[in-house]
């Protein structure tokens, strides 16, 4: 058996190669990353790697070299909140690379792709609850990218075939994360800033609730999200349990770095609570919360004061200016 993992220098791609080699050896893993938001030293030595940008490269070289059975389709620059001020390099990056690879799957005839959306699809969700089977109305166009995504998925089965799992994860944190990025990532930003003696930044009042997933924790459901007969053509939240607020969480992270402090800025334009439902991951895919928020801090903050001391990662130039929160203005 043959996979092919989209984003495999990022943290969800990483670690699943990573799982699949330790727990699945005769499997072969080939995976695919441009390296503009992960890095090469993540990437297990014993997959075959191709180097390309998913957009602008031939990937179907990538498919017609190998037999491939199952794709997971990772590879996405998670940026939510900048998403408006980039809004064409989101629709290439989000929607036409994932194009591509349903194109592929469809001509090579793979057994299923696993599509990781995100909970921005939801936009406010109703009362802050997310369940799968909502109506869908995103708030930015991140989470209209996504959508679009899911969409294009579905239609590609109703007319090629194609089968698909479409998983929702939600605030993935862990070892291996990218904690270099100016714009994503809340937990690995705090992590960055404490590394580099700056406060701990928080948007408006931090009374935002989040359920944070330990990436140790889904990483046996995003294998079953692929193989199991039960998750074909089904969407599935995936991720913690846990609803717990931003300043709790900074509290959490400050408790475990042992010293720092919070410095609060302008509210963003953002989801107030998100509390994904959970009941399906546990039934379909086997998810068990195991890993509480102290605990998977404690590990990657182990990990992260390791890490070389690379440049923070701050765009050039943006899209558009208009209207850009005054922390991102300021480019360190």
């Amino acid at each position: 058996m043959k996979v092919l993992i989209t984003g495999v220098a990022g943290l969800l791609g990483s670690r699943l190669a990573d799982w699949i080699i330790e727990n699945k050896p005769e499997i072969e893993v080939i995976g695919v990353d441009d390296l503009s938001g992960g890095y090469e030293e993540n990437i297990n030595p014993k997959i075959t790697f191709w180097q390309m940008d998913l957009v602008n490269h031939p990937i179907e070289n990538i498919f017609e070299s190998h037999n491939i059975d199952y794709v997971f389709h990772f590879a996405a620059y998670a940026a939510e909140g900048l998403s408006p001020f980039i809004r064409c390099y989101n629709y290439d990056n989000n929607l036409k690379a994932t194009a591509k690879i349903v194109n592929e799957c469809i001509k090579h005839n793979v057994k299923r792709l696993v599509f990781t959306s995100t909970l921005a699809v939801y936009g406010y969700g109703e009362g802050g609850i997310f369940d799968e089977e909502q109506q869908q109305a995103p708030i930015d166009p991140y989470g209209v990218a996504k959508y679009a995504c899911e969409m294009d998925i579905k239609i590609a089965n109703e007319q090629h075939g194609l089968d698909y799992c479409i998983i929702r994860p939600h605030n993935v944190y862990g070892v291996k994360q990218n904690i270099w990025d100016k714009y994503r990532n809340v937990l690995g930003i705090w992590m960055y800033q404490h590394l580099n003696g700056e406060d701990l930044t928080i948007f408006g009042d931090g009374e935002q609730t989040r359920a944070f997933s330990y990436i140790d924790d889904i990483l046996e459901p995003l294998w079953n999200s692929a193989i199991r007969p039960e998750a074909s053509q089904e969407i599935i939240n995936l991720g913690g349990i846990e609803e717990i607020s931003i300043n709790e969480a900074s509290s959490v992270l400050l408790q475990v770095l042992g010293k720092g402090t919070r410095t609060y800025l302008e509210p963003r334009h953002e989801v107030k609570h998100s509390i994904p439902t959970w009941e399906k991951s546990v039934h379909i895919l086997g998810f068990e919360h195991k890993t509480d928020l102290e605990e998977g801090l404690t590990k990657m903050w182990e990990w992260a004061k390791q890490q070389p001391m690379r440049e923070r990662f701050v765009w050039p130039s943006y899209e558009l200016e208009k209207g850009i929160y005054s922390y991102w203005k300021n480019k360190k």
